[in-house]
């Protein structure tokens, strides 16, 4: 961590040497909707049963005016290094306080995930309402602060100005205190643990609709789902934040530049490894096991990269067998990516990028040519950052429409009844399974209880 410090002021300086070179940019955003979009049933108001039919086109023009406008980023935040190195920097502890209430779920392969709900205390809110199911980034935990910044307004009261809806942050396996109960990490391409904490909240929850919002790694991991899932999906919208989209060309991006090797490389390969360590004596638990034998390698890398350290160990250990483990860092890039699977998606579905991210420099714009698809590419905002001035703060743009989105599919339009899902289960020994998927499963167990999520993790940097 202390090289990735050291090598902050470099990020600076090439962040001015890019406002010199390039000068300050256009601020319009470039929006794609495909020729010929979906159409959908909306209620022509909240409260009122009538609907009418209307293109998906239409119908976000005009419930999302905030994704239409131009994004201004604060003075002294005026480009993507400047926006991303403040996403790791910056104190956001004072604003968007969030508790939730964490619960946690063993699942079949003996892993372990932490479901965070909010709010904390939902005793009033009814059953049918709206769940956001968030995923977060690279080493992140419900903590975030760019979780929080949507979460502290869309689980707030309608009374006071908030959506009133329910949450649930599934932090990965190891994240925010979550613990490694079986010799498995995360990757970008895994989607089952994600699926098995839906089958939980869709158990729970029955008559709720599931909203999808994920950010950076996690937009992969949703975006998966989606796909995978087709017309199937319990999750009936996805929002992705800064998606890598291509994981194989944005990680080539990374090591072509000085700063993207040695700056955003290094500190996400070192936030691994440090993750890698606080669970040292839980994944090698097995000696026998292929993750207990890449675990001294990967121990032993000295201030890797992202691709040394994926190549090292999460080719390895970011899923189950048979998938796993690949043979080389590029194969599991290829194989986890999720540019190539956005036409299989058939829930409506938003993906806002920066221009001048400099983690993913390579976005596929033209959504697939998915009716249900609309891509968004913001001149500026960095990775995760899209800092604007507020009201005597520094707000994100973000926020405004991500809720106008989470509203229109959570309230406004009027899903159509899809092919029906597989049925979910309890068997003879308590598990909650899903027909046809005899291998996944998951288990409320002990612990859990109230938790602040105004922190963060000690050794971590927050924002990747």
């Amino acid at each position: 961590m202390g090289s990735l410090f050291s090598l902050v002021g470099l990020g600076f300086m090439g962040a001015l040497f890019s406002i010199a070179s390039h000068g300050l940019p256009d601020k319009t955003p470039l929006i794609h909707f495909a020729p010929k979009p979906a159409l959908l049933s909306a209620r022509k108001s909240k409260d009122s049963d009538e609907t009418e039919e209307i293109s998906f086109r239409t119908l976000v023009e005009s419930r999302c005016p905030s994704l239409f406008t131009q994004f201004h980023p604060i003075w002294w935040l005026s480009n993507g290094h400047f926006q991303t190195i403040y996403c790791v920097l910056g104190d956001f502890s004072k604003r968007d306080k969030m508790w939730y209430n964490r619960t946690y779920l063993r699942l079949g392969d003996g892993g372990t995930l932490g479901l965070d709900f909010a709010p904390a205390d939902d005793t009033e809110l009814r059953d049918d309402t709206p769940i956001i199911i968030v995923k977060h980034g690279l080493t992140g935990g419900s903590y975030e602060p760019y979780v929080r910044a949507v979460l502290s307004h869309a689980c707030a009261p309608a009374e006071k100005g908030g959506l009133g809806f329910r949450a649930v942050v599934v932090n990965f396996r190891g994240c925010a205190g979550v613990p490694i109960t079986s010799p498995q990490l995360y990757s970008a391409g895994h989607t089952d643990d994600l699926r098995q904490a839906v089958f939980y909240i869709a158990h729970k929850y029955p008559n709720a609709p599931l909203l999808g919002l994920g950010f950076s790694l996690g937009a992969n991991v949703l975006t998966r789902y989606l796909a995978e899932e087709g017309s199937s999906s319990r999750i009936i919208s996805g929002c992705a934040l800064a998606c890598p989209w291509d994981l194989e060309q944005n990680n080539l991006g990374l090591l072509r530049t000085f700063l993207g090797k040695h700056v955003y490389s290094k500190g996400m390969g070192g936030n691994l490894q440090n993750l890698l360590r606080r669970h040292e004596k839980a994944l090698q638990s097995d000696p026998e096991h292929r993750v207990t034998k890449a675990m001294p390698s990967a121990l032993a890398l000295r201030n890797p990269t992202l691709e040394k350290f994926d190549d090292t160990f999460t080719r390895v250990a970011g899923g189950s067998a048979p998938t796993f483990p690949f043979a080389t860092a590029h194969d599991y890039y290829r194989w986890g990516s999720s540019h190539q699977v956005v036409q299989d998606i058939r829930v409506p579905f938003l993906a806002i990028n920066a221009a001048d991210d400099p983690v993913v420099r390579h976005v596929p714009m033209d959504g697939g040519g998915n009716g249900l698809v609309v891509m968004e590419l913001t001149p500026s905002g960095g990775h995760l950052g899209w800092f604007q001035a507020g009201d005597g703060f520094v707000d994100r743009w973000t926020t405004k429409p991500v809720l106008e989105w989470l509203k229109l599919t959570g309230e406004d339009i009027v899903h159509r009844t899809k092919e029906p899902t597989r049925r979910l289960y309890i068997d003879d020994e308590g598990w909650l399974r899903e027909e046809g998927t005899p291998l996944l499963g998951c288990k409320k167990v002990e612990g859990g209880g109230m938790f602040n999520g105004n922190g963060g993790e000690k050794g971590m940097l927050q924002g990747l």
